[in-house]
């Protein structure tokens, strides 16, 4: 392998999602992202410069980098989260272009779930909008851990200082209220590439950094979970050879925590302590592991351990629970089943569980709580209790977002119909 090649394997991945209101110039954004970063070949841009000759449009489209998938969704074909995969010299990029519609609340949900930032487009002539709020909620109830607020079509307000700051304002009033810890504003012309990778000539009174630097430079590895050692086990290794035959590995991905060899460690739900012999991999032995790292943990005592159980740290365990309250975002045409019975997958743990009580259901639009109703419909976003069959090893999504979360799954049918966030 080249080392060139090796180099871009090594190189960090930020993914982020977009989300912003139908005509806010999402598709123009992430074109305009791919245009001037040099992402797209020159046959793609002839075709985009064709087609928008033929549309009679003055300049070209850049929308229509996009927008392949989005004729598709508005025939009702699919209305799925695009993924756009880019890279720099600094990073490489994974995009989730979401829907903007609240119809499609659980599209934006599925493509926010594992991103590290959130682009909330805000059109320069509204301001903050509804739309604005549902979507900063959800980012913010994904725990998404950096916001970034493009304000964009500055071009339309005269690339005004005035009208910037207002909406900046506005939105640091809805940070407050939801609680958002890390948030950026930058004043953009999608349209014609101000502050989107190149510096804007038009507003020399702002003098933040570009949306593709800040994506290059924003600092993610402290986003994960460093303290919680958490190891749910997917595999059990027993080769059935002579070479290997004492061999007993338990392979798995680490979700959050740093493990060592020699580290303390408690296999749950048995509760039996023991302490890590070795970390194996296919090239060789590490001298830790960390997340998103696959590996497999060997112990240095012989303990019962099979899928879906949880090897953690001695002295710092996650809740084993069977009552467990959460907040679901409802993904399925038919509504939620009051006391109703589905599957539940969380981590590497699977069973059955049962829907007990709707504390509220959220209104995403305005933010209020709704008590009176316990009906859960498609796109609906609810805090519900449930019982699970068996224990589950679970933390509060805000304190990890891989032990925090889980599907449910309609026994009849074997469709996802929720994903839920633990409290």
């Amino acid at each position: 392998m080249s080392e060139k090649s090796s180099g871009y394997l090594d190189m960090e991945l930020l993914r982020f999602t977009t989300a912003g209101s139908v005509d806010d110039g999402k598709s123009t954004l992430i074109g305009r992202l791919l245009y001037d970063s040099k992402a797209i070949f020159e046959d793609q841009m002839e075709a985009i410069e064709l087609s928008s000759q033929k549309r009679g449009d003055e300049e070209v489209d850049l929308a229509l980098l996009t927008d392949g998938l989005r004729a598709e969704r508005e025939q009702g074909i699919t209305i799925d989260v695009a993924y756009r995969y880019f890279a720099t010299p600094k990073r490489k990029f994974i995009i989730a272009d979401t829907p903007g519609h609240i119809q499609y609340t659980r599209n934006m949900v599925t493509g926010a779930s594992t991103a590290n930032a959130a682009l909330i487009l805000v059109d320069s002539r509204n301001g903050v909008i509804e739309q604005t709020l549902r979507h900063s909620y959800i980012a913010n109830l994904l725990q998404i851990p950096h916001i970034i607020v493009c304000i964009n079509k500055m071009d339309l307000v005269e690339y005004s200082e005035e009208t910037y700051n207002k909406i900046k304002e506005d939105y640091q009033k809805v940070a407050a209220k939801l609680n958002i810890q890390d948030v950026r504003f930058i004043p953009i012309s999608a349209k014609f590439g101000d502050n989107v990778v190149d510096e804007s000539e038009n507003m020399d009174w702002y003098t933040g950094t570009t949306l593709l630097n800040l994506l290059e430079t924003i600092e993610i590895l402290d986003d994960r979970n460093q303290e919680d050692a958490r190891f749910p086990v997917q595999y059990v290794i027993r080769p059935q050879s002579d070479k290997y035959h004492d061999y007993r590995g338990y392979a798995g991905r680490v979700a959050s925590g740093v493990f060592h060899p020699g580290d303390k460690v408690k296999v749950l739900p048995s509760g039996i302590e023991s302490s890590v012999k070795s970390i194996d991999t296919l090239d060789g032995e590490l001298e830790m592991a960390f997340p998103p790292q696959s590996v497999t943990l060997t112990l240095s005592d012989d303990i019962d351990i099979s899928r879906g159980d949880m090897i953690v740290a001695a002295e710092n365990s996650p809740r084993v629970e069977q009552d467990i309250e959460a907040m679901l975002c409802w993904m399925n045409e038919r509504a939620m089943m009051l006391r109703g019975k589905y599957t539940i997958k969380h981590t590497t743990n699977e069973t059955r569980c049962m829907i007990k009580d709707v504390k509220f259901k959220v209104n995403v639009n305005t933010l209020e709580e709704v008590t009176d109703d316990k009906n859960v419909g498609l796109n609906d976003i609810a805090c519900v209790s449930f019982k699970a069959a068996k224990s589950l090893f679970v933390d509060s999504y805000k304190k990890n977002r891989l032990t925090g979360s889980f599907i449910l799954i309609d026994e009849a049918t074997n469709e996802t119909v929720a994903a839920g966030m633990i409290l």
